[in-house]
């Protein structure tokens, strides 16, 4: 049996393990990784450890932290009763103004992630505020992210269609863009009827009403005792499980949500009133925008960094935010990509791709192309995988049966349109991000979701882009 073979077949059993014995999957990943690279492919530490996402560590300690600290001193409140004003009590329009949002972020040139990492944290606490699903949340986030990814001035878009004209491939900046933006405002679509999207919308006269009641029991009442966890029971979220359990407080939080009119309006009148801290806390969010979008840089270190000055002004607001960082998520999610990163250092993913290239068949060539870029990108990079498979696709394109702007924006959106799983850098902020839920359990809704999209969108694309020709 070869050794990209056999690195398969562990990254089977650790899923299986991980589902049926409830052990925290990246510590499985990491024991897997160690004992592949040092016994099957021949890896020093070292090389074992260059896959190590320590980006992605920093972003996800990062922006978890800075939203904790915001959380504790009432920020994320303010924000919450704020977003109810500006769409005037309408709870339905929330999750599309959240698809807009990081759209827009991502078309004018914020990478996905970032984008994500500023915009998830809020979304998810609206949807925790209001009964809202939190995949619907998540996947509105996400799927907007990267519905506006491709645009001819945004990360994503300038990168394949540099790859394109690198590749002396015909291109059409345009139809990339919009295949991204049509086939994700599709998927949101689908997600917004079939996880509670319309009940919003029958729901939408008690909004108001759910607006007064969740303030009211907000971070005001929360310091004098009533209807919160003590501090520090945050720090009791994981579990042998690995992603953790439902918050101490969720029961307490789902309650204010279905609060009666005029409840808690001493606490809705505090949520409303700006203190010093709320004021720096979201002076802090929009430099991080502003660090992210105009500067480039880093969103992690950026978030620690703010964190740290909100946490040294305001020590007591955020004592515990440190215990509130997600961190069986951040296990999980460095230890899978880890073992990914074995992967790619012993070329499993380059001789899958070459398999496939070498079959014969045009269109079958192309749909499973399709494939491999939707599984690999669930748990590694988008960009690294539109990178490999486009000269992967170059011999079929070249013989003339597939057009070749069908088929790189078919490659394009299935390595990007997965990225919801929480295996992927989208997918892990919006897990680290949810308040007061049961992450074992979003993190498998996550998971079955991402393996949905993975099943059916290759094949959809194909059929749509690849067949008829297009380029």
């Amino acid at each position: 049996m070869s050794a990209e073979l056999i690195s398969i077949l562990v990254l089977v059993v650790v899923f299986v393990i991980a589902t049926t014995r409830s052990i925290n999957m990246g510590a499985l990943a990491f024991a897997a990784a160690f004992g592949v690279g040092e016994l099957v492919a021949d890896l020093d530490a070292d090389k074992i450890f260059a896959g190590f996402p320590g980006d992605l560590f920093v972003v996800l300690v990062g922006v978890t932290y800075l939203f904790a600290i915001a959380r504790a001193n009432g920020t994320t409140d303010w924000l919450v009763h704020a977003s109810i004003r500006l769409v005037r009590g309408r709870v339905v329009l929330i999750p599309w103004v959240m698809f807009v949002l990081t759209g827009a972020l991502t078309a004018i040139g914020a990478v996905s992630p970032a984008a994500v990492a500023i915009v998830a944290p809020i979304a998810l606490s609206f949807a925790a505020r209001y009964s809202i699903s939190p995949l619907l949340m998540g996947a509105m986030v996400v799927h907007g992210a990267q519905g506006g990814g491709f645009s001819p001035i945004s990360i994503y878009g300038s990168i394949v269609n540099g790859i394109v004209e690198r590749e002396n491939l015909p291109g059409n900046e345009v139809a990339l863009f919009l295949a991204s933006l049509v086939v994700n405002v599709v998927i949101a679509g689908v997600v917004f009827v079939l996880f509670g999207g319309l009940k919003l919308s029958r729901d939408e006269t008690v909004a108001e009403a759910k607006a007064t009641a969740a303030v009211g029991s907000g971070p005001s009442m929360a310091k004098a005792g009533v209807g919160s966890p003590p501090p520090g029971a945050a720090a009791d979220e994981g579990t042998s499980t690995g992603t953790g359990t439902a918050h101490a407080g969720e029961p307490q939080e789902r309650e204010r949500g279905k609060g009666a009119p005029g409840e808690g309006t001493p606490g809705a009148e505090a949520a409303d009133r700006l203190n010093p801290a709320r004021i720096a806390t979201l002076a802090a969010l929009a430099a991080l925008v502003v660090a992210v979008l105009v500067f480039d840089l880093d969103a992690g270190l950026t978030s620690i960094t703010l964190a740290v000055a909100l946490s040294a002004c305001w020590p007591k607001d955020s004592q515990s935010a440190v215990s509130q960082i997600a961190w069986p998520t951040v296990l999980l999610i460095c230890g899978v990509l880890t073992y990914v990163g074995v992967l790619d250092e012993m070329g499993t993913i380059d001789w899958a791709g070459e398999g496939v290239s070498d079959i014969g068949v045009p269109l079958l060539s192309a749909v499973l192309l399709c494939y491999i870029g939707a599984l690999v990108s669930a748990f590694a990079s988008s960009v690294g995988i539109m990178g490999a498979l486009i000269p992967l696709a170059m011999p079929f394109l070249a013989q003339g049966e597939i057009g070749a702007v069908g088929m790189v924006a078919a490659l394009a959106v299935s390595a990007t349109v997965v990225d919801v799983s929480p295996f992927s850098t989208n997918g892990a902020l919006v897990l680290a991000a949810a308040p007061d839920v049961d992450r074992e359990r979003f993190f498998r809704q996550l998971m079955v979701y991402g393996g949905i999209v993975v099943a059916v969108v290759p094949a959809v694309v194909w059929l749509a882009l690849v067949v008829p020709g297009w380029g």
